[in-house]
């Protein structure tokens, strides 16, 4: 009786035994199928579209879950580019290169034309051979209605009116990738602020920065950025849409760490440049450069942000690229006030954009409205100096004066507690 006892219990565990391999066996297998579906859905199956799509949109609408949730794409994935000037040529070139479809939405139909017979830019890096899968259009309709995701790379203080203006052809759900900097003169708002009242919440959002300029990404130049968004799965899929051997995303979900960075670097090589033109030399640069990023990575705390993001890509390696290369626009604009030319005189001899100039007043406002405490001056020195010389109320020479007799204390504020 025992031993039959000790059989059936022995033909028992190993029934469990077996059971329990066939489950951990399919399950693996599952778990391995969906990886390489959704794999393939974002590396593999882009060039299922021709680079030559007519313009007609699709009648395939996405297919994203409900609020503030995000579901990679079952079918092939397909761009629309927001903003025709430098960057978003840039992302587009990104894109086009691993064959991924992209609709470059531009303001003129010269340009469109000049893009789609010419495959080039008839004013931004114009030298650059842009690859056949960007194709341009003027009309919101043709771009945007089939897009699997939207890149918006329009300058911020341009950016709501624009939105409010192609909100409509805009797919319910369609993810958003903010490639703008910066804040808002009249809200005070940041990109994702700005998107979210005037896009809705019902969408997945993400946001890109790092130091990357137009050119050297179209030049196939190594770049690393990140990718921040709430939604990690989103930041990954887009990640891996984007990423390739000489351009690599990394992510994030520090958004308030990713857009401070991104905002406070333009003012910060504003400030650089003038020391530049005040021919001061690269003790006097790299003391500026380095306490700017101490003001950055203070706000980045004061807000939310996390340490890690502000000494990341988004915040002191997006600093040191635009406060030391020779392709920055904002370092190029505080370099000419160095030397003495007035900002009329500046903005009228460019096309570029400088956003560090409305973002350093407009950031101003933002400390003095959101961050509660005594002297804010002498926490935000930079930013507040920039600010003023912008304004007009000093000069560059006067600003850093007035810097260089600040009251000596701890180099970290922090340390004080």
């Amino acid at each position: 009786m025992k031993e039959a006892t000790g059989n059936s219990v022995g033909s028992l565990w190993s029934l469990c035994l077996i059971i329990c391999t066939f489950v951990a066996t399919e399950t693996q297998r599952a778990h391995a199928a969906f990886t390489s579906s959704r794999t393939a859905l974002l590396r593999n199956k882009f060039t299922q579209y021709p680079p030559s799509r007519a313009v007609k949109p699709s009648t395939v609408l996405l297919s994203m879950a409900s609020v503030g949730s995000y579901d990679p794409p079952p079918y092939p994935v397909r761009v629309a580019v927001m903003g025709g000037g430098n960057f978003g040529l840039a992302l587009s070139t990104v894109l086009g290169r691993k064959g991924v479809p992209v609709t470059l939405l531009v303001r003129s139909d010269d340009v469109a034309d000049h893009i789609n017979t010419e495959q080039t830019h008839p004013r931004y890096m114009s030298d650059i051979k842009l690859p056949a899968t960007i194709r341009a259009t003027i009309d919101p309709a043709v771009a945007l209605t089939d897009a699997t995701y939207i890149i918006h790379a329009v300058p911020v203080q341009f950016s709501r009116d624009f939105l409010l203006g192609v909100r409509d052809y805009i797919p319910p759900g369609a993810t958003v990738l903010s490639a703008s900097k910066g804040i808002e003169t009249s809200s005070l708002g940041f990109m994702a602020d700005i998107l979210r009242e005037t896009l809705g919440e019902e969408r997945g959002y993400a946001f890109l920065s790092g130091p990357s300029f137009a050119r050297e990404i179209c030049e196939g130049v190594a770049t690393a950025v990140v990718i921040a968004s709430e939604d990690l799965m989103l930041a990954e899929d887009l990640a891996d849409l984007m990423s390739s051997d000489n351009f690599r995303v990394f992510t994030s979900k520090d958004v308030m760490g990713v857009e401070v960075g991104g905002a406070v670097k333009n003012v910060i090589a504003l400030a650089a440049g003038m020391c530049e033109g005040l021919g001061l030399g690269t003790n006097a640069m790299s003391g500026l450069v380095t306490r700017g990023c101490g003001e950055m990575r203070r706000l980045g705390i004061y807000l939310g942000g996390k340490p890690s993001t502000i000494s990341g890509l988004s915040g002191v390696g997006d600093t040191f690229g635009t406060c030391f290369g020779p392709l920055s626009r904002n370092r190029s604009f505080g370099m000419r006030l160095g030397k003495g030319e007035s900002m009329q005189q500046i903005r009228e001899s460019t096309t570029e954009v400088a956003e560090g100039v409305d973002t350093s007043i407009a950031l101003v406002k933002f400390i003095k409205k959101k961050c509660k405490g005594y002297r804010l001056d002498l926490k935000y020195p930079i930013l507040f100096g920039v600010a003023n010389i912008l304004e007009g109320k000093q000069t560059p020479r006067e600003g850093l004066v007035g810097l260089m007799n600040i009251p000596m204390r701890m180099e970290t504020y922090n340390d004080r507690h």
